[in-house]
């Protein structure tokens, strides 16, 4: 197959053409220099590489129904706020297949991997690895300890199972388990991530102190606080959906402006669809709407490449012949292709190259 149109990735945005044979970059070359191979499939349209989702809580996907009308803490604050009374009056199995379901999702809408913060301590992280692998989605997940202060081996089981540790916010935590967590996911060479400046404004001393390797929300943020957050080195994923709900927003153009390394997330499965799509719509828009917009290339980096900088596999963003990207491919205009991306990408536009899928799992 042959996709003539623009390119999207590590290289930043061009036009081009894409050869595929069997799901691989084999060509990529300027417009109107392909050669032509007889009973080669073109079309038209955008190359990315496939978005990721930087953050999710697929625990409590098992919610049905419209949640309650509440502030954050009402709806998320440990132990009982609402999203932890629904995990602990959820069963496994239900949660299980809840946490399968919004994956499979994921998968349709080209997503290669989600970024999760897992509740419920080893018990928990276990639970989404199997659902994990029965839906066929890659999962990074950051567990979380279930006890404070932190008592026995738990922390050194959990970071065996997880891929690193997600806590609520440093302000949860004594200075002394704050310490104690980073220094043990340094040493198991495993991440340290964590909810911030979400309800209220919190100093930048308080959740930079543990050096996390991604913060979330920083909806509350001064401008000078993602300054602090940028020099640190720091990734921030954005889940402007989610914040919206309770009258918050990231300021995405200060975090383009001041240079934030940003990625974005769906946050709470019971909120929101996993779909990075309505993401992107929805981050364009309402920075619009709130008279501060946000360039669609920033947006489209935080989907499709920054991602995989902070995985630390960038080749897996650049689309290139022999790379290990395993692109997708959308039918849109390829004239504006940033604008396509973020305000008119949705899963049915995808062109899948490589040879006929099997059949995906039954839900």
């Amino acid at each position: 197959m042959r996709v003539e149109g623009a390119i999207v990735d590590l290289d930043g945005i061009r036009q081009g053409y894409v050869r595929f044979e069997g799901g691989a970059v084999v060509e990529v070359g300027s417009p109107g220099t392909a050669s032509r191979k007889p009973g080669e499939r073109r079309i038209r349209g955008i190359v990315v590489p496939p978005p990721v989702n930087g953050h999710t809580h697929l625990g409590d996907a098992s919610s049905t129904v419209e949640p309650p009308r509440a502030t954050v803490a009402e709806m998320v604050e440990p132990p009982n706020g609402f999203k932890f009374r629904l995990l602990r009056d959820t069963s496994p199995t239900r949660k299980s297949a809840a946490m399968r379901r919004a994956m499979l999702r994921m998968r349709r809408e080209g997503i290669a991997l989600a970024v999760d913060f897992r509740e419920e301590g080893v018990a928990g992280v276990r639970l989404l690895r199997a659902a994990a692998r029965s839906a066929g989605l890659e999962v990074q997940i950051f567990g979380r300890p279930t006890r404070r202060p932190l008592e026995g081996n738990e922390l050194d089981e959990l970071l065996r199972e997880a891929d690193g540790i997600g806590l609520s916010a440093a302000r949860d935590e004594s200075p002394e388990d704050l310490d104690r967590i980073a220094g043990a996911c340094r040493a198991a060479g495993k991440r340290l991530a964590m909810h911030a400046s979400e309800a209220e404004r919190e100093d930048p001393a308080t959740y930079l102190r543990g050096k996390p390797d991604l913060l979330v929300h920083l909806t509350c943020a001064t401008p000078s606080d993602l300054q602090e957050v940028r020099d640190a080195g720091t990734t921030v994923a954005v889940c402007a959906r989610s914040n919206a709900l309770f009258g918050r927003r990231p300021d995405l153009a200060e975090f383009a402006r001041v240079g934030v390394p940003t990625i974005l997330g769906t946050d709470n499965a019971m909120l929101h669809a996993p779909s990075i799509w309505r993401e992107l719509e929805f981050d364009y828009v309402s920075s619009r709407l709130a008279g501060a917009p946000v360039a669609a290339d920033f947006l489209a980096k935080a989907a499709f490449v920054e991602p995989w900088r902070w995985l630390g596999r960038p080749e897996f963003a650049r689309i290139a012949a022999g790379s290990e990207a395993r692109p997708i491919v959308l039918r849109l205009p390829p004239d504006d292709p940033a604008y396509q991306l973020v305000t008119r990408a949705t899963e049915h536009l995808i062109v899948r190259p490589g040879p006929p899928r099997h059949r995906e799992p039954a839900a």
